[in-house]
């Protein structure tokens, strides 16, 4: 998919969020507003992946026993990861940008929705791949 095209469908999911955000403000638990941006999302028509399990391999072995999961990945390509917590942390960062790397996805969004302004609580991350280089 086009830069332009995953410009418009995370644009897409930032508005989908923001209406979950306006409609349910801040405080509650994150699987609430998973919960609530999913159904969102597939109101305006997009498909959406929920709790994807990602192994982790090395050189050719699995090497989890249990897969992590990613929250979100909405029409194949953004993986958007959730939190509802009064400060997102360095690690969190690094929980989406691994994500990215693991599914080989180049636009990922982290959704604080603890925040009284959402657009306070969204970043947005990309990783540009080498076209010749799989990972």
């Amino acid at each position: 998919m086009e830069l332009d095209e995953l410009n418009k469908l995370s644009g897409a999911v930032v508005d989908a969020a923001m209406e979950v955000h306006r409609e349910l403000g801040p405080g509650l638990f994150e699987k609430i507003y998973e919960v609530a941006l999913v159904h969102e999302l597939r109101l305006r028509g997009l498909t959406v992946d929920q709790q994807l399990p990602i192994y982790v391999s090395y050189k050719g072995k699995v090497i989890n026993e249990e897969a992590y999961r990613m929250d979100l990945l909405v029409g194949s390509e953004i993986v958007v990861e959730l939190k509802a917590v009064t400060s997102v942390l360095p690690v969190h960062h690094a929980q989406l940008m691994s994500y990215m790397r693991l599914k080989r996805k180049r636009v990922g969004l982290m959704i604080n929705f603890f925040v009284p302004l959402l657009k306070e609580g969204i970043t947005r991350k990309i990783i540009d791949y080498p076209e010749t280089k799989p990972l």
